[in-house]
């Protein structure tokens, strides 16, 4: 299975991280599954709203272990959505509004199986433009144009994907500010996101504006 950091419009069939995994915890936490499998990626970029990024990363884990299996888009497309919210639902829950993420997840997994036949990093594996990779995220449910381009920033900064248009596709936080998830490899670096994340709401500005 071949490495994609550094790499441009290649035809692979699997996916797998290059660069600098994100990372919270040292030794890897829940939110190590995130490397190895873009529909969990995906799902953690998703839960990533009004709950604590380590909470939101740690959600697809949490639903390996209560599906007693690895994470499959046409899998949990199919469930009931009462079985799948219940689950969703188990302490800890995977978010603080878990059945509204829930049906989020499994509209994500439906989209994943009819535009991209139910293989998620079909998304941007063979890619060329940051731009494509964005247009194809925000047809996704829950993938605002900001989502879009933080996730874009995050398959450059942490997973080692190269694009020539990086600023169109990833927008501000292709820059070498702390905005997001996509500037984590580890706590130290968690610590720095939380501060300038902080510093910018007193400031009255949001994490896409220009800092000063």
């Amino acid at each position: 299975m071949p490495a994609v950091a550094g790499r441009r419009g290649l035809p692979v069939t699997r996916w797998q991280c290059g660069g600098m995994p994100v990372r919270f915890t040292d030794p890897p936490g829940n939110e190590d599954l995130v490397n190895h499998d873009p529909l969990a990626l995906l799902i953690a970029m998703l839960l990533d709203q009004q709950v604590p990024i380590t909470w939101a990363f740690a959600g697809p884990a949490r639903l390996v272990e209560r599906l007693g299996r690895p994470l499959d888009a046409g899998e949990i497309a199919a469930l009931d959505p009462e079985v799948f919210a219940a689950l969703a639902a188990e302490k800890p829950a995977i978010h603080r509004y878990h059945r509204s993420m829930a049906g989020r997840i499994q509209q994500l997994c439906s989209t994943v199986v009819e535009e991209f036949d139910g293989d998620a990093s079909a998304i941007w594996d063979g890619v060329e433009q940051a731009v494509e990779v964005r247009r194809r995220l925000e047809t996704l449910p829950g993938f605002g144009p900001e989502k879009a381009q933080i996730t874009v920033a995050v398959l450059t900064k942490r997973f080692g994907y190269e694009y020539p248009d990086l600023t169109e596709g990833a927008g501000p936080f292709a820059d070498d500010e702390p905005r997001s998830v996509a500037d984590i490899d580890g706590p130290d670096s968690l610590e720095r996101v939380k501060a300038w994340k902080k510093a910018q709401r007193e400031a009255g500005r949001s994490k896409a504006d220009p800092i000063g």
